[in-house]
């Protein structure tokens, strides 16, 4: 008799992403013909909270990597914001440790104040997975991130109007040289936690997952449930789908700016206005939008108001002055050129 239906989803899923971490390896080196036996064995991490999301990723991660020549270790991180926060992030270290993972580490980090409480603890929590992943050598980190948590993902976007890349949400393959793995994005979140359950392993639910101070907390427990009322069944396997299909789409759109950005420039290297006017709307301002952050915008604090003003620099130039980008990044029309830099 083989495991719970549950179970075996999300061993499944971890195994075809070790399988794409060893492809991946193995066209790295550039010896196809050569087993995993020949090449150094990678190391895989996970990300662990302690909730069931990770957790049931953790025991699939322990079952599958050890039979594909896989090492396999966890880091969990303590945010600090919550009384014993410290006690309950060694617990969960322990826990990696009991189902064999090694090295595992228990990271605390000071979480700021920049872009809000949940922007802040998601940039600590990515610079130490990142350092971490970094010190030990790891191919890459898994995140257990589900299908609810997309869905969520790309109506928190919706909610900001960002574009097309915000309704794509969460990828696959993320960070510098594909480092994160979210194995998980079409497994929903009763999945991982029957898992944990039929197997017995202990979770902890974070409570500021139901603190409705936090915005992906209201519309985890009052948006998507009066959707579904209001839609039926089924939303969030389509905003899941939909941000699969903006995926491609904004990679598309992507790839033609890249392409078209040359052919708008002059011998200086300057964007010329006239170039830039006759691009669909679309592509223009993913140009726009890559030459401020070159010229040191941050990319996470540059808005699509933000490429809309430029972007009227050139469809409705009226003679306005410079616009003012975060970063201290200033863009002005000069003589039927766009000049984007430092102020």
């Amino acid at each position: 008799m083989g495991p719970h239906p549950a179970v075996a989803a999300i061993r499944l899923a971890v195994r075809r992403v070790l399988h794409d971490i060893l492809n991946d390896q193995h066209a790295f080196v550039g010896h196809p013909d050569r087993t995993a036996e020949r090449l150094p064995s990678p190391l895989v991490l996970v990300a662990c909270s302690g909730g069931a999301d990770s957790m049931a990723l953790a025991s699939a991660l322990a079952f599958e990597a050890p039979k594909l020549g896989v090492r396999a270790g966890g880091v969990t991180i303590d945010h600090g914001l919550q009384p014993g926060s410290g006690l309950r992030a060694d617990e969960v270290a322990l826990r990696l440790r009991e189902l064999g993972l090694d090295p595992v580490e228990s990271v605390a980090v000071t979480v700021g104040r920049d872009g809000g409480p949940e922007a802040a603890a998601r940039d600590a929590r990515y610079t130490a997975l990142d350092t971490v992943a970094e010190r030990h050598g790891a191919t890459a980190v898994l995140l257990g991130h589900t299908r609810d948590d997309q869905a969520e993902t790309v109506l928190l976007g919706l909610a900001r109007g960002s574009g097309i890349r915000s309704l794509s949400g969460m990828a696959a393959v993320s960070g510098a040289g594909g480092r994160y793995r979210r194995p998980f994005l079409e497994l929903d979140r009763q999945t991982a936690r029957k898992a944990c359950m039929v197997q017995s392993l202990p979770v902890w639910d974070d409570p500021h997952n139901a603190d409705p101070a936090y915005t992906r907390s209201r519309l985890r427990h009052e948006g998507l449930p009066a959707l579904e009322k209001a839609l039926g069944k089924g939303v969030v396997e389509a905003l899941a789908r939909t941000a699969q299909l903006s995926r491609d789409d904004a990679d598309a759109l992507d790839a033609w700016a890249s392409q078209a950005e040359a052919s708008v420039r002059d011998a200086a290297g300057l964007l010329e206005c006239a170039k830039l006017y006759a691009l669909p709307p679309a592509v223009r301002r993913r140009i726009l939008r890559r030459a401020a952050i070159e010229a040191g915008a941050p990319a996470g604090s540059l808005f699509a108001r933000h490429i809309e003003e430029v972007d009227r620099l050139i469809t409705g130039w009226r003679g306005q002055g410079a616009i003012n980008l975060p970063g201290k990044v200033v863009a002005q029309r000069q003589g039927g050129r766009l000049v984007i830099r430092q102020g």
